[in-house]
């Protein structure tokens, strides 16, 4: 009679054997490796930041701001010590080339040059006296040369003078305006003390940064326009100056233009923005 436990141990061993047969057949482990690879991907899609790539028609619609400024200006200082006796124009003012600005009082001045010019004529005198002496042999050589530099020092005194008295009025070196008064007329100033700002307004710079990539079609006598922010409206302007280098770090450059046109309601201080169109590549 058989044992009832190795026909159990058989039946257990059959069915271990069946069940390994099906997984040989089906093998799951093939759709492991893809489902993985697969998945990777979406999942670092989905972590990954998305990055934009900056091209050269992005960069080049930036706006590029610039200010006005004045191609023209200086400070007006005094070359003197003296009181200032007259300043016609005040702030915001128009002048013109050769009107005076400042005028002081140089009545010290103006007498020290008629007792120069006194002296002058004492030696001219002398100097003709002795050279007829010397003529008759009166006098001496070195008398007679004494008079002719006592006769030329004297003459250099009275042109010394006039230079000063040249000084006591300062004359307007270009047409503009009185940008800023720093002093008032009845003051004393001293010798290179500023008196004046002034400016000229009737041709107004600006200045600023270009790509590289523009360095060659952006060149002098190049037109475009810019919008200025306090007006509203735009205006022609052309490259004057272009900067010798480019900045090897931010691959920029230095331009500069000017309004191409009299405009009066444009003043210094005043911005815009740009408008300049790239040429199209043939």
């Amino acid at each position: 009679m058989a044992d009832p436990f190795k026909k159990s141990r058989f039946f257990s061993l059959g069915l271990l054997a069946a069940a390994l047969l099906v997984v040989v057949e089906w093998r799951p482990w093939q759709d492991w490796g893809g489902t993985a690879s697969q998945a990777r991907p979406a999942m670092e899609q989905a972590v990954a930041p998305k990055v934009t790539e900056v091209t050269a028609d992005v960069v080049e619609s930036q706006p590029i701001r610039a200010q006005l400024s004045p191609v023209r200006y200086t400070t007006v200082a005094a070359e003197l010590n003296a009181k200032v006796q007259d300043l016609p124009f005040r702030e915001g003012e128009s002048f013109k080339k050769g009107q005076r600005l400042v005028a002081f009082d140089c009545a010290t001045q103006r007498a020290q040059h008629e007792k120069a010019k006194a002296a002058l004529a004492i030696g001219e005198r002398n100097q003709a006296t002795n050279h007829q002496l010397l003529a008759l042999g009166a006098v001496g050589r070195i008398e007679y040369e004494n008079s002719v530099s006592e006769f030329h020092k004297a003459k250099a005194d009275v042109d010394e003078l006039l230079a000063v008295l040249a000084k006591c009025t300062i004359s307007a070196p270009f047409d503009g305006r009185v940008s800023e008064q720093k002093v008032r007329a009845q003051q004393f100033v001293q010798a290179s003390q500023p008196l004046l700002e002034i400016l000229d307004n009737s041709l107004l710079e600006l200045e600023f940064i270009a790509p590289s990539k523009w360095s060659p079609w952006l060149l002098r006598n190049y037109r475009f326009q810019i919008t200025v922010d306090e007006t509203g409206r735009s205006y022609p302007a052309k490259v004057t100056r272009v900067g010798a280098r480019i900045d090897s770090i931010s691959q920029t450059f230095k331009v500069a233009a000017v309004i191409d046109g009299d405009y009066p309601e444009l003043a210094p201080g005043m911005s815009g923005t740009l408008d300049i169109q790239a040429p199209q590549a043939k």
